[in-house]
């Protein structure tokens, strides 16, 4: 943008009382932390999510100031002490940040960004961070179902009327083009970001002139090499129709214009397009081709084709723009780990009620797998930081919701996903242009499989831990259970609470019945199942409490002769 507005206090309130706290608490201003950006479930329940609005992270990292201003408004609230006000004004992000590409396919629980910085930093920040990869993935997510069901047929945005605000319609116009948008309606985001602006025209143009056919007589004088005619401000078949053709036929072929289009924006789309295109063929006008708008989303679009719609191609507003069906991405910002002193990353866990919520421990990156007979992504592997993927050697993945299916893969090709952006508060990573990145999207979604594509019931996408990174969570959830039982409560329960149903995705297994006792022994049953406690709070040895016990799975033994899965379905 020509202009950096001051984006310094779109934080949360919290981060600053937060940060002021750290300051004055030795040796938590310069603790070295881990933070990642993670989301849970594909918004409209699809198979995959799209990464967007790294470059405007990107912007705000490199402007973060805090102005005369701020630090006056800061200290009229009276609860931030003088010398935290003084740091604020020299205040720099000094960190290192880890992203994946804009454009990318993601899926949930794995990072998409990753922070290392000191305390302060790395949790002031947090706010913008997801206010931005959230809006712009929601948006970009939805654009891509819109484009794919549209089926090679150009998609238009023409939602900034309907979005929630200014920067919710330029940057939503910005996502919907990485996305597979062939345009916007948004003549902003076209100066500002290069999506290309275009547009036809409104039912006040038509409604200005003496009749209709004046107005797009006129039209076509104007624009000759762009005129799209709104054929509904009347009747479609009876006036609108006609008219065009007439305007056409007299203004634009004399010419040798040959190309024009019209446009449906209401009624019944299949029907009045297949009865337009029929006149327009009749006269001669095989190359105009027919666009479609009207409070479209995917499924709309889908069943129009399905039914015979003779569309070229369609403007999607509102329900693309706000996400109508689910207008919530649903990312968030958890601290993974932190450093002591000598440098030793010291992993960190978030045990909740609502197992979905527990959080995957330590400094994390990720990879991509692709098979290398026909090229498709078939999973996604969380490792540490330090671990590699060695291609042409087994690997063993497991479903993340029933760890006892597992397959081996040899023939593969391994892709790291996070690429630095930041190395000590320097930006080391330059966003490509968005016709690029659009590209890149493109180029990207072709590589998953049709059936993780999906509307409905999409295959689920397999997102792996490798056994090192399961025992070091395994490990975290031991040790925060056990601390938690010393002070007579169980992990994720409030005093008189019933505890959680504790089965996460392959994580916690059992249920625990009301007065059990919790607890973490890291052996599985000898098959390798999870072993489920008792119905009811027979002892078990071990057990001081005589409460049942809450096993994890293990690492298990392959059985000899087992078939690998084909690419795309592990277990």
């Amino acid at each position: 943008m020509k202009e950096h507005m001051n984006y310094t206090l779109l934080c949360d309130f919290y981060e600053l009382t937060m940060g002021n706290g750290y300051f004055q608490t030795e040796g938590y201003a310069d603790q070295i932390c881990y933070f990642d950006v993670f989301f849970r479930s594909v918004p409209d329940g699809g198979g995959f999510a799209i990464a967007a609005g790294l470059e405007q992270v990107i912007d705000y990292i490199e402007n973060l100031r805090f102005t005369e201003e701020d630090i006056e408004f800061l200290r009229g609230k009276g609860c931030f002490c003088q010398e935290f006000l003084d740091y604020l004004r020299d205040f720099r992000f000094t960190g290192d940040i880890w992203a994946v590409p804009e454009g990318t396919p993601i899926f949930p629980r794995e990072p998409i960004l990753t922070v290392r910085a000191p305390a302060i930093e790395a949790q002031f920040i947090e706010t913008f961070l997801l206010l931005t990869l959230n809006h712009q993935s929601l948006i970009a997510t939805k654009t891509n179902r819109i484009v794919r069901a549209a089926d090679g047929r150009p998609v238009s945005e023409f939602g900034s009327r309907r979005a929630q605000g200014p920067d919710a319609a330029i940057l939503g116009a910005r996502a919907s083009y990485i996305a597979g948008c062939a345009g916007t309606a948004c003549t902003l985001a076209d100066e500002i970001y290069g999506s290309p602006a275009g547009g036809t025209m409104a039912h006040s143009w038509v409604q200005m002139f003496p009749d209709e056919y004046t107005a797009f007589k006129t039209y076509c004088q104007l624009y000759p090499h762009s005129a799209t005619l709104l054929v509904d401000t009347y009747n479609v078949l009876k006036s609108g129709v006609p008219n065009a053709i007439r305007a056409f036929q007299e203004v634009l072929l004399p010419q040798g214009i040959t190309s024009c289009a019209i446009r449906l924006d209401s009624g019944d789309l299949t029907y009045l397009s297949r009865k337009a295109r029929r006149m327009l063929d009749a006269a001669g006008l095989t190359e105009c081709k027919i666009v479609a708008s009207n409070s479209l989303d995917e499924y709309i679009i889908r069943d129009l084709l399905l039914q015979g719609a003779k569309i070229d191609s369609f403007g999607v507003g509102e329900r693309l723009i706000t996400s109508k069906s689910e207008p919530v991405f649903g990312g968030v910002y958890k601290l993974a780990a932190v450093e002591d002193k000598a440098g030793n990353i010291i992993p960190k866990i978030k045990i909740s009620a609502n197992p979905a919520k527990i959080t995957t421990p330590h400094f994390k990156k990720v990879y991509r797998l692709f098979d290398n007979e026909s090229g498709k992504a078939f999973a996604d592997l969380i490792t540490l930081h330090d671990e590699r993927v060695e291609e042409g050697k087994p690997l063993e993945l497991f479903d993340p919701d029933a760890t006892w299916k597992r397959s081996v893969f040899t023939n593969f090709t391994a892709k790291e996903l996070l690429v630095p952006v930041f190395r000590a508060g320097k930006r080391v990573y330059n966003s490509p242009p968005i016709a690029e990145m659009r590209a890149y999207c493109a180029g990207q979604i072709d590589l998953l499989w049709d059936e993780v594509k999906r509307f409905e019931n999409p295959h689920t996408y397999n997102v792996s831990l490798p056994l090192k990174l399961r025992d070091i969570q395994q490990a975290r959830l031991e040790r925060e259970g056990k601390k938690s039982n010393r002070h007579g409560r169980r992990p994720g329960t409030a005093p008189g609470r019933r505890p959680f149903c504790a089965w996460r995705k392959g994580i916690i297994g059992g249920c625990l019945p009301t007065g059990a006792a919790w607890r973490w022994p890291a052996a599985a049953s000898a098959d390798g199942h999870p072993s489920v406690p008792p119905a009811g709070p027979a002892p078990v040895p071990g057990n001081d409490h005589g409460a049942p016990t809450l096993r994890l799975p293990a690492r298990t033994t392959r059985s000899p002769g087992r078939r690998t899965p084909p690419p795309g379905c592990p277990g």
